[in-house]
């Protein structure tokens, strides 16, 4: 689960320079939020930046910035 996920990342940051560590934890955070384990404020936080920011570095790892579940997708078309 994260535990381990969070352990792992933990071992990464000691052993990573400063610049990539930053890097590592934007990569986690952006994976965490298009896995839907993170909201985009709590995928900021891990990544240490803007909640703003955050969601502009989406692109550059090709994740959509705006999700819609199923749910919310249903009712799209319905009210289309």
């Amino acid at each position: 689960g994260l535990g381990v996920l969070s352990m792992l990342i933990g071992v990464a940051l000691k052993l990573a320079p400063a610049g990539a560590a930053q890097e590592l934890r934007l990569a986690a955070a952006v994976k965490l939020y298009e896995l839907g384990r993170l909201s985009s404020g709590a995928a900021a936080q891990l990544a240490g930046i803007p909640r703003v920011v955050f969601l502009t570095k989406l692109a550059d790892y090709g994740v959509p910035t705006f999700r819609l579940t199923e749910e919310e997708l249903r009712r799209e078309l319905e009210n289309a």
